[in-house]
């Protein structure tokens, strides 16, 4: 068995089992059901599971790799950006060389779209997709774990308890992202930090850096073992967000010292909401990728954070958050950068979108769209 088997995602010659369970799972098609037809789910669900089952197994009939499986995403995928943004945009992936493995450092705003944005980019420029690291505490369901382990993601043990079987954990981790890129030369996409940025701020854990340095060898250093992983900063900007309320009402229970608490189910309709909900338009932004130069895990977050900041992109949403806020400096100049944009138009569609949410929500919201403008301007 390999050392890795338990966190790894599935190869080709497990597709088809994989694939074979998905449809046999009562739990699995009654979340699909509850999902696409919720009032007829609570009457009669044991009409509709055989239906659901024989669509899913007619989806899947030409399906027997992974990728065969990603094609027939990326498609759906595709289809439905056309109906939920205003287009997609990318920048920065001349710099890299399409041969080569790298290691994917990214923002984290949406659960699902941030590595499926960034394998769209690749994959439209003739790159191969990426394997994504995804946190156990999505993977509650078995049916969950099958779900995300066939679409090339690889598991991050947080749950683990105890100081040894962590530390354990993390370095079979580290060892599993340095064999990717340096043996099967394949891409790996990581969040920046440990969930979603909520408030908007894009901060680099200085702990995830030196986890990817655990599997140095014993004659290397911080600065060496960073350089062989092939580092790149990735800033996702997304126009809106499907799910600000939903972040709101987090920061805003955390902010009267109460414990937020998920129900179940919520992870996978924060990914179904940020799938079908309207996000205006989306760009993703390679950053230059980093060397040596880095000697601790400070300064390499620093540079990150940097980059980040630097090339993710301002649009009209965030700028008038930033006035909202009250500031003033740089104002003139960001909206230079949109000259034909109807600025009291978009002050208007942003606060009707402010009006669905509950009053003591929408200041945390608006710092939210408007955190992005302050770092730019902090780096710029």
């Amino acid at each position: 068995m390999s050392e890795f088997d338990d966190i790894r995602p599935y190869d080709d010659s497990e597709v088809p089992a994989v694939l074979a369970r998905l449809i046999a799972d009562p739990e699995f098609i009654d979340l699909l059901l509850s999902r696409r037809m919720p009032r007829l789910a609570k009457i009669c669900p044991w009409l509709l599971r055989p239906f659901v089952r024989r669509g899913l197994a007619k989806a899947m009939a030409s399906v027997s790799t992974v990728d065969d499986l990603q094609s027939h995403l990326t498609t759906s995928l595709k289809g439905l950006l056309d109906t939920t943004t205003d287009g997609c945009t990318v920048s920065g992936l001349d710099k890299l060389d399409p041969n080569k493995a790298y290691l994917f450092l990214s923002n984290h705003r949406d659960i699902a779209m941030d590595p499926a944005m960034v394998n769209i980019a690749l994959l439209d420029k003739g790159m191969d997709a990426v394997r994504i690291a995804i946190g156990d505490n999505l993977l509650s369901k078995p049916f969950a774990a099958d779900l995300m382990r066939v679409n090339r993601s690889f598991i991050v043990k947080r749950s683990v308890s105890g100081r040894r079987e962590k530390l354990e954990a993390l370095k079979t981790l580290s060892a599993y992202i340095r064999h990717s890129l340096s043996n099967d030369k394949v891409s790996i996409w990581i969040a920046q930090r440990e969930g979603r940025a909520k408030d908007g701020h894009d901060r680099t854990e200085t702990a995830l850096l030196k986890m990817l340095a655990l599997s140095r060898s014993k004659d290397q250093n911080f600065a060496e073992a960073i350089a062989e992983l092939c580092i790149v900063p990735v800033a996702i900007s997304y126009e809106y967000d499907p799910c600000d309320i939903d972040k709101g009402r987090e920061l805003y229970a955390k902010q009267q010292g109460e414990s937020y608490i998920k129900q179940q189910y919520e992870d996978l309709d924060t990914i179904q909401k940020g799938f079908v909900g309207y996000k205006g338009r989306i760009h993703v932004a390679f950053g230059d990728p980093l060397g040596s130069q880095y000697e601790s895990a400070d300064a390499l977050a620093a540079e990150v954070d940097k980059q980040i900041y630097r090339d993710y992109k301002l649009f009209p949403s965030n700028i008038i958050a930033y006035q909202m806020c009250g500031h003033s400096d740089g104002l003139q100049q960001l909206k230079s950068q949109w000259p034909d944009c109807d600025w009291d138009g978009v002050e208007a569609f942003f606060n009707a979108r402010l009006a669905a949410a509950p009053r003591a929500y929408r200041e945390i919201i608006i710092q939210g769209y408007a955190a992005p403008v302050i770092n730019y301007l902090h780096v710029n």
